[in-house]
Parts: structure tokens; sequence; C-alpha cells
């Protein structure tokens, strides 16, 4: 069985398709996606803490056995990694200090990955792409951050 070779005029159609929809999609908002991305990365940090708060002997013992950390204590481990997962998260989807928000969030993804789950390295670099992209572009024109600026423009 030979396949044969599509038409001219569908290869022009499908060509034109494709160009438009490209140039549809190149007008998307930066500001749109990242938003979608500081929610999304929050979203998996914030339910982590809610977890966390939920039984906070149980993740201990976590922070003790499974995760245990070189360096810090279980209990300090664990207050910090929380504090973080509940703070960030909210200053991310407000779109506040999102630079400075992002930096723990993006510590904790390493230290999860080199010490507690390598395994998960797909996952983890997901964050990290988040977290980078909030790191190095901001938090975009729908954020308290924009408006701040804004704000202290018009002074």
């Amino acid at each position: 069985m030979t396949v044969q070779p599509m038409p001219i005029a569908a290869n022009r159609a499908l060509t034109s398709y494709w160009s438009g929809t490209t140039t549809l999609l190149s007008h998307l908002p930066l500001s749109l996606l990242l938003l979608m991305a500081r929610v999304a990365v929050a979203a998996v940090f914030f339910k982590s803490g809610l977890t966390k708060i939920a039984n906070w002997d149980l993740t201990l013992m976590l922070f003790t056995d499974e995760y245990a950390l070189p360096l810090l204590p279980p209990d300090i481990a664990a207050l910090l990694g929380t504090t973080a997962e509940l703070t960030c998260p909210v200053l991310l989807v407000l779109g506040l200090a999102t630079r400075l928000a992002a930096v723990p969030l993006l510590g904790m993804t390493i230290v999860i990955q080199v010490f507690v789950y390598p395994a998960n390295w797909a996952e983890h670099l997901t964050w990290a792409t988040l977290l980078l992209l909030l790191l190095t572009r901001g938090a975009g024109r729908l954020s308290l951050d924009d408006l701040v600026v804004r704000l202290r423009r018009r002074r």
C-alpha cells in the first residue's frame, strides 16, 4: 500500500488554518498566562499546607521519618514548610510580591526533588517551570503588583 500525497488545495487549506490559529493564539495576553501559572502552582502548595495543618502530629511524623531533611530539625522544617505553603500561594494568587513569594516555593521544590522524592522529577519540573516563569516575568497586569506600580507612577 502506497501513501498518496495530500492534494495541493488541501495542503494549502491546512497551512492557512494552522497559520490563522497560531496568529490567534499569539494574541493571547501574557498576563492571562501568568495568572494561570500563579493559580496553578499556588493550588498545589496551598493544598499541601492545608493537609499539614489538618493533622500536625502526622506532619511532624512525616518530617521526622519520611522527609528527614538534612541540617534542619523536623519541627522547624515542618513549621517553615507549612508557613511557606500557606502564605506564599495566597500572595501568588493575589499577585502581591509575586517574585518574592516564588522564591521559597522554588527552594522547597528543589529540596523536595533532591532530598525527598527524586523519582517525581517530572512533577517537580512542572512546578519549577511555573515558578521560574513568575520569578523572571513577574505577575503581569492582572495583579496587585501591577496596581501598586501604576499607583506609584501616578505620584
